[in-house]
């Protein structure tokens, strides 16, 4: 398995099993950071973490401030997929792997802007 990010009639497949998802809110200008794990054909949310809060981004009660990240395991079902809309004002989400961070434009090839983009586990073909 693997995971497909697709926007605008485009498909960009990365040979992953772990991933992490990050934006910066709109209005606090902070990061966001979700590590997400592929899990039988469907995605899992593993860990959150926000640096700071307010706006409508207050981390739940079972947080721990860590460095000045608050951190929680969400407990929530695993998602057959993720939609990931943009409202423009805070740049655009990006996709952590490896220890390196690239935005969806361009991993997909061309700006997304304002439009959607869906994220979920795919078939991928073997490595060389």
């Amino acid at each position: 398995m693997g995971l497909c990010l697709a926007a605008a009639g485009v498909t960009a497949v990365l040979q992953v099993s772990v991933f992490t998802l990050v934006w910066t809110h709109s209005v606090e200008k902070v990061d966001w950071q979700e590590d997400w794990r592929i899990d039988g054909g469907a995605l899992r949310l593993v860990a959150a973490r926000v640096k700071g809060s307010g706006a409508g981004m207050e981390p739940p009660p079972e947080a721990h401030l860590v460095d000045g990240w608050w951190r929680w395991a969400p407990q929530v079902a695993a998602l057959p997929e993720l939609v990931l809309g943009n409202s423009g004002a805070a740049g655009e989400w990006r996709i952590c792997t490896g220890g390196s961070c690239r935005a969806l434009p361009d991993i997909l090839g061309h700006p997304v802007g304002m439009g959607t983009a869906v994220v979920r586990a795919c078939a991928t073909a073997a490595s060389p």
